[in-house]
């Protein structure tokens, strides 16, 4: 009885720290119902998978931008990491697990390589990642020229079906599960304090004695390792590597600022962009559910983003002025 009581006051304080994603979420489940109407066989499966990627994209995302940064290649990061995965599968399936650790391994390297250029070029970190995403994505192709490879029976299992119940999909609790490994003792660490210091008060970190340099490279690693598993989450649900980036760092953006991570810095965590994602993914759904032609659905789709990009630009701006 203890431990229940414990876990509502637990929720109750979360909900109050953090009304904005407490929104998001009765948001996305008033959307849920409004599609199971249109689709009655519609469930969170496929929305999960779908969405898996993305999302995985997002957190990386959130916390370069918590940081005070941004990561503009981390759609040519994923694509990278996906065509290694999906050749390495194809000539090594034997060795499926170490190229899975491998693959997290580069895509960190990756984003070491990105915030080890920001801190020593001095150049900001929106031209700095926009030149790597053209070296980035050069890279994927470099490594397969047109989508091919495979992927590996047990990455695909994890990621599919459900846990019992339909409203439990795998790919929902693996997501949930990663993240949470990583950004719950992160965000208590010093390290995590650092992060949303150099974000809030770069300066002042500084004074307080933040190892500026070193949070901001770390920062950048984190991103590129979530770009691996979004990376690793295309191999499991395409089944191959594809080295064309797909609309990720639009949408990763876009979910961060509905999500309610300030892109000053900061400010910010994990758990909104992610649900951020899944109401961007049910609203592509339901407009193709209503009968959308494909191309006018797609421009709703980036409408949608543009004004939330913008809105979270405006709000940015009212922080800073204030």
């Amino acid at each position: 009885m203890n431990g229940l009581a414990g876990a509502r006051s637990f929720v109750a304080r979360w909900a109050r720290g953090d009304t904005w994603t407490v929104g998001l979420i009765v948001i996305f489940v008033l959307l849920f119902i409004f599609t199971k109407a249109l689709r009655s066989t519609y469930g969170l499966d496929a929305l999960a998978i779908a969405s898996l990627p993305v999302a995985f994209a997002a957190a990386g995302q959130a916390i370069v931008v918590i940081s005070g940064g941004i990561d503009l290649s981390i759609g040519s990061v994923m694509a990278l990491t996906n065509v290694i995965a999906a050749s390495l599968l194809a000539t090594y399936p034997e060795l499926s697990v170490p190229v899975v650790i491998l693959v997290m391994l580069i895509g960190a390297l990756v984003g070491t390589v990105n915030g080890v250029l920001v801190v020593i070029s001095r150049v900001p970190d929106i031209v700095v990642t926009l030149a790597m995403l053209f070296v980035w994505a050069g890279a994927a192709l470099l490594v397969l020229g047109t989508p091919g490879g495979s992927s590996t029976p047990w990455l695909r299992e994890i990621t599919t079906g459900t846990l019992g119940i339909e409203l439990v999909p795998r790919a929902l609790v693996v997501l949930l599960v990663v993240v949470g490994l990583v950004w719950i003792p992160l965000r208590r660490s010093r390290l995590g304090l650092s992060i949303y210091a150099i974000g809030s008060n770069r300066l002042g970190a500084f004074r307080s004695g933040v190892h500026v340099e070193g949070t901001k490279i770390a920062a950048y690693a984190l991103t590129g390792f979530f770009a691996s598993l979004g990376g690793l989450a295309l191999t499991a649900s395409t089944g191959i590597g594809t080295p064309i980036p797909g609309p990720y760092l639009l949408l990763s953006v876009a979910a961060i600022v509905l999500g309610g991570v300030s892109l000053a810095g900061g400010r910010g965590g994990l758990l909104g962009p992610i649900v951020g994602i899944y109401i961007l993914g049910i609203i592509r759904a339901d407009l193709t559910f209503m009968g959308m032609e494909p191309a006018f659905s797609t421009v709703i789709q980036g409408v949608i983003m543009v004004i939330v990009v913008m809105v979270g630009a405006y709000l940015t701006l009212r922080r800073r002025e204030a």
